[in-house]
C-alpha cells in the first residue's frame, strides 16, 4: 500500500497522463493473474494473411472476455514464429471466455479463415502466472 501511494505521488508530480497510466496499471496488476502465451509457427509466405487474422482477434478477444495483450509478427531472426498473448483474471475466467468464443460468429469465421488458408502450421499454448509488480511499467526515459 505504501509503495502504491509513493508510485502514485511520483506519477502525479510528473504529469496527469503518467498518473492515470499508473492507476490503470495498478488496477490491472491486481486483477489479471494469468497469461496465455500462444506460439504460432506460421507460413512465412502468408505473413500478411496472418496479420489480418491477428487483427480480427483484436475485435473478438476483448468482446468475448479476454484481455488482449497483443499479437506479434516476426520482424528479425526467425521468419515463421508469431506470438499472441491474452490475459485472464483466472483459469475460470478463461473457461468462460472459451464458451463465449465458441458462440461468437466472427471468432468461428476467423478460425475457419486460418484453417482454409493454412496460415498456422503449428500452435502451442503456455500458461504463465503474472508477476503483477512487473507488468506494464512505463519507461522512465526515452532511449
Amino acid at each position: 500500500m505504501a509503495f502504491d501511494i509513493l508510485v502514485l505521488a511520483e506519477a502525479f508530480a510528473t504529469s496527469p497522463a503518467a498518473y492515470f497510466r499508473v492507476v490503470s496499471n495498478l488496477h490491472r496488476a491486481k486483477t489479471m493473474t494469468v497469461t496465455c502465451f500462444i506460439r504460432y509457427q506460421i507460413d512465412p509466405f502468408q505473413r500478411e494473411a496472418f496479420k489480418r487474422y491477428a487483427e480480427a482477434w483484436g475485435r473478438i478477444i476483448p468482446r468475448c472476455g479476454g484481455n488482449l495483450i497483443g499479437y506479434f509478427l516476426p520482424h528479425e531472426g526467425s521468419n515463421d514464429v508469431a506470438w499472441g498473448l491474452i490475459g485472464f483474471d483466472s483459469m475460470a475466467a478463461y473457461e468462460r471466455y472459451r464458451l463465449t468464443l465458441k458462440a461468437d460468429a466472427e471468432g468461428r469465421a476467423n478460425f475457419e479463415f486460418a484453417q482454409s488458408q493454412r496460415l498456422i502450421l503449428r500452435e502451442e499454448r503456455t500458461w504463465l502466472e503474472d508477476v503483477s509488480a512487473t507488468r506494464d511499467l512505463a519507461r522512465l526515459v526515452t532511449p
